[in-house]
């Protein structure tokens, strides 16, 4: 998997948001967080992946949350996929 760059990142209500923009075989490959946080698919599909599961996510999905301290990783399935990490207030 290519790694994907962080396109935006900001925080609201002080939820942070980091807003990435990627193509067909881009993501984040496999990592981990202290804090759970939630992933949003806003456009194209994305497949993620989080304790030996795979969810496919598209704009109508609901937001997935990953659990602390567990390998996952976020794959765009097609271009112009763009996903959301959220992490809530002081816990990126």
């Amino acid at each position: 998997m290519i790694s994907s760059i962080l396109i935006r990142e900001f925080t609201y209500a002080g939820a942070m948001n980091r807003v990435y923009h990627t193509n067909k075989g881009q993501g984040l490959p496999s990592h981990q967080h202290e804090n759970n946080h939630a992933v949003a698919c806003y456009a194209g599909s994305c497949l993620v992946r989080v304790k030996g599961k795979e969810y496919t996510m598209t704009k109508v999905s609901q937001p997935l949350d990953l659990p602390a301290n567990e390998p996952h990783e976020i794959e765009a399935l097609e271009d112009g996929t763009v996903f959301v990490n959220i992490f809530a207030e002081g816990k990126y």
